[in-house]
């Protein structure tokens, strides 16, 4: 069983409860459908600029986790016709907090959760 995280950003963290994160985590759909079976291990916010999220993995490893997942709100957003791309998300730098964290961690990355656009193929670092 696979011990996953997710990392969410401030900025939604106001707006979204991750219920369909979560569903989707205990489903394995979306972007949780690469494992078997999972485990939800943690969940953290990340503040801009996105310095914490490095610090916030590093906690995450010490207790066992063993793959982080970075919200779509972070790269996508909701509109009339779903969850798009265009015009990205919160995180106009989610990419390179990414790699940052893979490379200082060594824990495997996954951008994406629930709501994944339509056509989008899971990214994953490490």
């Amino acid at each position: 069983m696979t011990r996953v995280a997710i990392i969410r950003c401030e900025k939604n963290m106001d707006q979204c409860p991750l219920t369909t994160c979560f569903r989707c985590l205990r489903e394995k759909k979306e972007g949780f459908s690469i494992y078997e079976d999972c485990i939800l291990e943690g969940v953290f916010t990340c503040h801009c600029p996105g310095d914490v999220a490095v610090i916030l993995s590093k906690i995450l490893k010490a207790k066992g986790v063993e793959a982080i997942h970075f919200c779509t709100c972070t790269f996508a957003k909701n509109t009339d016709e779903g969850w798009v791309m265009k015009d990205g998300g919160f995180c106009e730098n989610i990419d390179e907090i990414i790699e940052h964290v893979n490379r200082e961690t060594g824990i495997p990355c996954v951008k994406g959760t629930a709501h994944l656009p339509k056509d989008y193929s899971l990214k994953t670092w490490g």
